[in-house]
């Protein structure tokens, strides 16, 4: 398994990471299904698990996926050392009847932080926490968002924290606050801005893990690559499958560059650790570059 280092700290995650989401929200596996996904997930020497106490089917189901990871974490029998399993997760997003709202009042993040510490099995701080949006109004500031963020590492409940869905402006003065280890911001054929935004040199020039969620597009598009004739003929050329084409392009980016795509079966997974071992020439990831994807 191919493995790097959080940010600048000594935490050690591997360079593909599971996107725990798909096992959590609406058509989710049984809870025994998900469970064997996240141990098989361990025996294929994935140490990064990303998840987030909105993972759930609404706000009276929340901390599921949290909960969930902890049960699988407490009954894996495997060859993979538990001690390395670094736990991601995210907070600021609340699930009224099922909708995702955004919510960074301080108090809510308080409690939230409280909550997903103890849904991890409240033994030792969160490995990484973050704040899972930016802020959609002028309610409140990033320096008051970010308070109850720091009250936590004080506190031990955090070890290291990261955003998602932040700028370059917000992530940059988030760091004036705490330091700021990942960016978790959407990555994809399809949405590219992290490239051209600044967000990734930014990482990249300052030592900052970049998890890029949603490298396959996300629900609604995932599919579309199957039906991608140039992708196609690349995956035949490789003796992969399209999404593994797509992560080794991912990977090529950058080396700060951690995918986390998702997974709701074993061999969703198995195929995207494929991925590793697929070293993709400099023609072909020019190729892709200049490919339209819609």
């Amino acid at each position: 398994m191919s493995i790097t280092h959080l940010g600048k700290t000594d935490l050690k995650i591997s360079r593909v990471g599971l996107g725990s989401m798909p096992l959590a929200i609406n058509g989710r596996p049984t809870r025994e299904d998900a469970i064997k996904v996240i141990h098989r997930t361990l025996d294929l020497g994935i140490t990064l698990i990303d998840t987030a106490d909105a993972y759930c089917a609404d706000e009276n189901d929340k901390n599921y996926c949290e909960k969930l990871i902890c049960q699988a974490l407490q009954t894996y029998q495997g060859s993979a050392n538990i001690n390395d399993i670094v736990v991601a997760t995210k907070g600021g997003l609340v699930r009224p009847g099922g909708a995702w709202e955004t919510d960074l009042s301080p108090s809510r993040l308080r409690q939230a932080i409280r909550q997903s510490y103890d849904s991890l099995g409240g033994q030792k701080p969160i490995p990484l926490w973050q704040l899972h949006d930016s802020p959609q109004d002028e309610k409140y500031t990033l320096k008051e968002i970010f308070e109850p963020i720091c009250e936590a590492v004080q506190a031990n409940l955090i070890q290291y924290v990261g955003v998602s869905n932040f700028n370059l402006e917000q992530i940059k003065e988030a760091q004036t606050y705490v330091p700021i280890h990942a960016v978790q911001n959407v990555f994809s054929l399809f949405k590219r801005g992290a490239e051209t935004d600044g967000v990734l040199k930014y990482c990249e020039d300052n030592q900052l893990t970049f998890l890029a969620y949603s490298p396959m597009g996300g629900r609604r598009k995932h599919k579309k690559l199957n039906k991608d004739k140039f992708l196609t003929n690349l995956a035949s050329k490789y003796n992969c499958s399209t999404y593994c084409i797509v992560l080794a392009w991912i990977l090529s980016k950058s080396k700060c560059i951690v995918p986390i795509p998702g997974a709701s079966q074993i061999t969703s997974i198995e195929d995207s650790v494929k991925a590793l071992n697929i070293h993709l020439t400099q023609e072909d990831i020019q190729s892709i570059n200049d490919h339209t994807f819609t």
